[in-house]
């Protein structure tokens, strides 16, 4: 169920032993959605999802994540591209190789949270929920702070 994608000098590959931790616990420890994380909640993370890199010349250089029961639900997350590697398209090119990796395919519904990346992810059907007050969450921003 491991799959490859290339393009010029990069690679997409859902093989989570390719999954290079340190890099993707650099990123996340410094992004607005989960400061300070710690290293051994990054790898449990990853070794419980689905998970895609974005590889240079065999180098990790980008990353998302989708929790999924591969069946029903899946739940996209953790998605970047480290700056270097900006602007040349490749976090359109890691959404649309997600979507469609055979094992999330059939799903009833598929959410994601974004402070602002709105644009991207409508250019693959994402969209506001469809009944607002239905969707409920427990928020615990500082359970990273807690965590150490």
């Amino acid at each position: 169920m491991t799959a490859h994608a290339k393009r010029d000098a990069y690679e997409l590959s859902s093989d989570q032993h390719r999954i290079d931790v340190a890099v993707v616990h650099a990123f996340l420890a410094q992004s607005y959605w989960s400061p300070g994380i710690p290293h051994a909640i990054v790898a449990r993370a990853i070794a419980n999802s689905l998970c895609f890199g974005v590889y240079c010349d065999g180098q990790q250089v980008g990353f998302a994540r989708v929790i999924t029961d591969k069946a029903t639900f899946a739940y996209l997350s953790d998605v970047f591209i480290l700056e270097p590697h900006r602007g040349k398209g490749l976090s359109k090119w890691l959404v649309e190789f997600i979507l469609q990796h055979e094992a999330l395919q059939g799903l009833r519904r598929f959410m994601l949270v974004t402070k602002d990346a709105h644009s991207l992810y409508e250019g693959f059907g994402f969209a506001a929920p469809a009944n607002p007050p239905r969707v409920m969450e427990i928020l615990k921003p500082d359970a990273y702070r807690l965590a150490s």
